[in-house]
This record gives structure tokens, sequence and C-alpha cells, in this order.
């Protein structure tokens, strides 16, 4: 009697992932390392590019130096050995503040004024050829007219400030409240519910993704325009500090300035990237 054929196990052909992504979290970190790998190859071709050309130059620092300034720079931050001889945590510092001040005025000005054009098509009409004439002036062409009323740096940079950003904020709130389907309204209307229920119920959730845009936009605007108006009145901040290494030949600090206005600017609009997902009423 023949013995009964045993037939091979059959392989299973379905390919097996690699160990890192059979691990937990394998398959996080696997996209968290390919999403990364872009940007940083971006980086060290600008910092490559940057050595390639300091090379050639004389007066340019290289990445290396000026790492080296910087570590020196940020070892002690906050000195203070007098208004003109601060620390770069101080004029970092000083600079925010200042945009801060202006930017908020702006916005508690620019919402409900923004509101209002949008909501009402009279005040729209009147108000739109004074900010069609404003809005394309030069920020810094406002920064005598601050110093002749204020009489004082400080308050005439955060008055360039708040003039430079009031008109995204403006112009992004009233297109996001005339883009309210009057279909809402008409409801609002015929339910007699009071402006102030149609403002908080139906106007700001659907203006809201305007505004936001509206804010990144003003910040954005507010943050390049101080290193700027610094630079004319003096005092202490980022663009003052620009000014006067400048004038001491520092070229390296200069750089160090320059990344970090980009790195502040960078941080303020990711916060306001977070802002807008976490208040995003479609999401």
């Amino acid at each position: 009697m023949n013995a009964p054929v045993k037939t091979p196990l059959l392989h299973d052909a379905t390919p097996r992932k690699p160990l890192r992504e059979r691990l937990p979290g394998g398959e996080t970190l696997a996209a968290a390392a390919r999403a990364a790998i872009p940007p940083l190859l971006g980086i060290l071709a600008f910092i490559g590019l940057w050595a390639l050309i300091a090379s050639r130059s004389e007066g340019l620092p290289g990445p290396l130096s000026t790492w080296q300034a910087a570590l020196v720079l940020f070892a002690d931050p906050f000195y203070d050995n007098g208004p003109n001889d601060m620390g770069i945590g101080w004029n970092i510092l000083n600079s925010l503040g200042r945009v801060g001040i202006g930017f908020g005025l702006a916005a508690l000005i620019g919402i409900p004024l923004g509101f209002a054009i949008g909501r009402f098509a009279f005040l729209a009409g009147m108000l739109s050829p004074v900010i069609s004439v404003l809005r394309p002036v030069s920020p810094l062409a406002w920064l005598p007219i601050g110093l002749l009323v204020f009489e004082a740096a400080g308050p005439a940079s955060i008055w360039v400030i708040f003039i430079s950003s009031i008109w995204p904020i403006i112009l992004n709130t009233a297109a996001g409240v005339a883009s309210v389907p009057q279909d809402y309204l008409n409801v609002a209307r015929v339910l007699r519910l009071s402006e102030w229920k149609v403002l908080t119920r139906i106007l700001f959730p659907a203006v809201l993704p305007h505004l936001m845009t509206g804010i990144r936009l003003a910040i954005g605007v507010a943050w390049l325009v101080i290193v700027a108006a610094e630079m004319l009145t003096g005092g202490i901040g980022l663009g003052f500090w620009v000014w006067d290494e400048w004038n001491n030949l520092n070229v390296e600090h200069i750089l160090i300035a320059i990344i970090i206005v980009g790195l502040v600017g960078l941080a303020l609009e990711q916060v306001l990237l977070l802002l807008a997902r976490r208040f995003d009423y479609a999401s």
C-alpha cells in the first residue's frame, strides 16, 4: 500500500514589511523620516551655496564663522551695558513687544470694522475709496507722520506696525462676511434673531477662515516692517541692532539677525496655523 504523498506547504506570497515598520510606531517613524529628507537636503544645499559664495567673496562670512559668532552671541543674550549695548535677547523681545502692540491694536480695530464693512453695503461704499487709496502706501512712508504726531521713536514704530497690518485684517474679514450665503441671513431674519446672535451664530463661524488668513498676512507684514522701522528710528530692537552692527562692520551678526528674523517669523506663522486648525469649524 502506497504511503500518502505529503503536499509541500505553500509559502505566503505576501511581501513582508521591513522590521522597522513592523515594530510599534515604525510606520510613523518611517513616514517622518521620509518627510524630513527634502527639507534637510534643501538646508544643506543652501549652506553649501552660502559657503561657495563666501569662499569667493572677501567680505561675506561663511557658515562656520557665522555659527561660531552665534555661539558667542547667544552665550549671554540678556546682558545690559546701557541703552546702546544690550544682548540680542533684549533686542528680540523689544521688537516682538512693538509688533504685539501694533498688531493687537490693528486687530482690535480692524476685525469689527471688517465685519461692519462686509455687513452693511452703505458703509462698504463709503470706506472703499479711502481704503483703496491708503492701502498701497509704503509702510515707511507713514513713519514721519508717526514721529511728528507722537514725538518719540517707540510709538512711531508701533504706529507704522498698526497702519501696515490693519489692511489685510479689514479686507479679509469683510470678504468673509460678504461670502456668507444670503439664505443664512434670510433664515436669521425669519427667526428674528438679534444682530448679536447673527454675528456670533452665523457670521463668525463662516468668516473665521478668512479672518485667520488676514491675521496671518498682517502678522507677516508687521514682522517685516518692524526691522526697517527700527533701523530708521533707533533705540532697542533688531532693526537698530542690525544697523549698529553694520556701522561696526560686524557682518556675522548681520547674517545672524537675518536668520533670527526668518525663524521668528516662521514661528509666529506656525502658531497662527495651529490656532486656525484649532478653531476651524469646518473640520
